[in-house]
């Protein structure tokens, strides 16, 4: 606008315009102090440390190492060599005995001899499957005229084709190593010979819904029979949806759930009535409340917070708090050598080394927002000092949700909500054979899981009592040195299917 077309307006025209102009003039104001509000708040950023999994929750894997000069290592002090045990029970044995000298040739055939050296050769048979062709014979009979037919045999009834091994290793390989379908179709091919479709596949992991979900039903039974629960979750992609994998545990059961929610609903869900006397978990709210006396957190997550504060330049509450909080779990750690007398004061010197700490008032904004927090939650610091059954860490959901968070890096979720829950299940009955796996002595490992999954789609498990009796023996077995697969059958009353 210039001046001549501002002579232009009249009086009414020129009022309008100016009042025009100043609520522009008002908006802009208000829309500059709330940038520069928003300037000084990014500026405040620029000095604060890097998120990392040593002052954060956030995983391992999004960390980053820094690049450094290769050293070269110093000599260590040579050690005894170790060698591969034997084997405790061989399939076969062979005793070879010498024919002649190997120095002047000398026949020594008659001469008696004794063991010089013992190894054991390793290999597998000719894979390939099992294919049992059954025959249904019949005829008509002469008394009613009617036809008659065989009974099918006991395990071989019409229907799949596949049995229980079979199925329980196809379970094994999709949901513990994660292949997919493709890849586990032509694995199978290409190893057993063995020609299934993808959709084959999917049906064989629809069929063992029902066993699997049966035998977390009996797991959870045990786990609610405790005074103390764990738990954690982690996001897991179903469909489109982003859904949540839970776990809750203590000692040694274990069960998964998957939920399309975070909130504390879930937790309602799967406890029922049921309230433990305490429980362990990080400050999540979902997770919080639950127990009846009281709840545990996570010292672990408390430290790399604490950390984070250091990190950010607080020097007046945070590095105290980090050697306490550190004390602390020592001393968790050596609850049982200690009386209970003792454990008493030590959680009485704590409390009062901790009220010296919050005594101190904090100058940066880090260790201002790091008191806060302990304030709210200092009565669930120390639970575990004073009650050896508790953990001070949630480290055990941790390590039960890294396979899981694996599974889901491979797959990248689930396509149907079925999947998820049957996934939820296999894990659920994968850890707690974990678990008495690490209890007993047997590891885990795959062949004992295969075993056992075979058991359960056959249906031939009466709940999870008799699973736990069954890993004792085995755990007891491989220790004395006999046959896993022995274990296994005595510990069942009978053979094992297939």
């Amino acid at each position: 606008m210039n001046r001549d077309t501002a002579e232009s307006y009249d009086k009414e025209a020129l009022i309008r315009l100016v009042l025009s102009q100043a609520e522009t003039i008002a908006v802009l104001t208000r829309e500059m102090a709330v940038l520069r509000a928003r300037v000084v708040e990014l500026e405040g950023k620029l000095g604060l440390p890097a998120k990392t999994p040593d002052n954060s929750s956030t995983p391992p894997s999004q960390g980053r190492k820094a690049s450094c000069e290769v050293t070269k290592k110093p000599e260590r002090k040579a050690h005894a060599g170790t060698h591969r045990p034997l084997h405790p029970n061989p399939a076969h044995r062979r005793d070879v005995m010498a024919s002649s000298c190997q120095h002047c040739g000398t026949d020594v055939s008659s001469l008696p001899q004794t063991a010089c050296e013992v190894y054991d050769r390793v290999e597998i048979p000719d894979i390939k499957p099992d294919v049992t062709r059954v025959t249904l014979h019949g005829g008509v009979c002469p008394c009613c005229a009617k036809k008659f037919k065989a009974a099918p045999p006991s395990g071989m009834e019409p229907g799949s084709p596949f049995g229980e091994n079979l199925r329980a290793l196809v379970i094994y390989l999709r949901f513990t190593q994660g292949i997919a379908f493709g890849r586990l179709a032509r694995l199978l091919s290409d190893i057993l010979g063995l020609e299934i479709s993808e959709g084959a596949l999917v049906n064989m992991l629809d069929a063992a819904r029902d066993a699997f979900a049966r035998q977390t039903s009996y797991i959870r039974a045990r786990l609610m029979s405790g005074t103390i629960l764990q738990s954690d979750e982690t996001g897991l992609r179903v469909g489109k949806r982003n859904w949540w994998l839970w776990v809750f545990h203590h000692d040694d059961s274990a069960v998964f759930v998957i939920e399309p929610s975070r909130g504390k609903k879930v937790v309602e869900g799967f406890l029922g009535a049921f309230r433990p006397d305490f429980w362990v978990s990080d400050r999540y709210g979902g997770q919080m409340g639950w127990a009846r006396t009281e709840n545990q957190v996570c010292l672990a997550h408390l430290i790399r917070d604490v950390q984070y504060a250091i990190d950010a330049g607080d020097d007046i509450f945070a590095p105290d708090l980090r050697h306490l909080l550190g004390r602390a779990c020592r001393i968790g750690r050596r609850r049982d050598k200690l009386a209970d007398a003792t454990l008493k004061t030590y959680a009485a010197r704590l409390e009062a080394r901790l009220d010296e700490l919050m005594a101190r008032p904090p100058t940066h904004a880090a260790g201002v927002k790091l008191q806060r927090v302990i304030k709210k939650i200092r009565r669930h610091l120390f639970v575990f000092v004073t009650n050896r059954a508790i953990p001070a860490t949630n480290n055990g959901s941790e390590r039960a949700l890294r396979p899981c968070v694996i599974f889901r890096k491979i797959t990248n979720g689930f396509r149907t909500e079925w999947g998820a829950r049957l996934y939820a299940d296999i894990r659920s009955e994968a850890e707690n054979l974990s678990i008495y796996g690490r209890f007993w002595g047997s590891g885990g490992f795959p062949s004992r899981r295969i075993q056992q999954w075979d058991l359960i789609l056959c249906g031939s498990t009466n709940g999870w009592e008799r699973e736990r009796g069954a890993f004792r023996n085995i755990g007891r077995a491989g220790r004395a040195g006999a046959d896993w697969r022995g274990g296994a059958e005595a510990s069942h009353g009978g053979a094992a299917p297939g």
